[in-house]
């Protein structure tokens, strides 16, 4: 997952977002817009049963039309599917990443998934 942020900073040409975004997209200085969209993808990403539709009437608030929460709601299910399915079968990345600058270092990852975990079981 770690090489969609050397993409992201590639397209962006900002390592500060891309990090940002990588840890803790609250941290992101990015416009309002954003921001719902980043914690819709994040509520459907880790709580998707707790999904309403006050999700999708914060998103229409900022100015999504119903095509545009569709598209945020099936990119986000979609990088949700394949990203499963690429970690429970053990892919790895593949040869042209490895001498790429990744957003974060796979033990990083761990460190924050960790990080994650404990919040979750805390109740955060």
């Amino acid at each position: 997952m770690t090489h969609h942020g050397a993409g992201l900073r590639k397209l962006t040409g900002s390592r500060a977002l891309a990090h940002a975004l990588a840890f803790d997209h609250r941290a992101a200085e990015v416009g309002a817009a954003d921001a719902a969209m980043l914690d819709y993808a994040v509520r459907l990403t880790r709580e998707p049963a707790r999904v309403s539709s006050a999700d999708v009437e914060r998103l229409r608030a900022v100015g999504f039309t119903d095509a545009a929460v569709l598209d945020i709601c099936q990119v986000t299910a979609y990088y949700n599917y394949v990203n499963r399915l690429a970690d429970g079968l053990g892919v790895e990345l593949e040869d042209f990443w490895r001498g790429e600058e990744l957003t974060m270092s796979r033990e990083e990852f761990e460190e924050a998934a960790a990080r994650r975990r404990a919040r979750a079981e805390a109740g955060e």
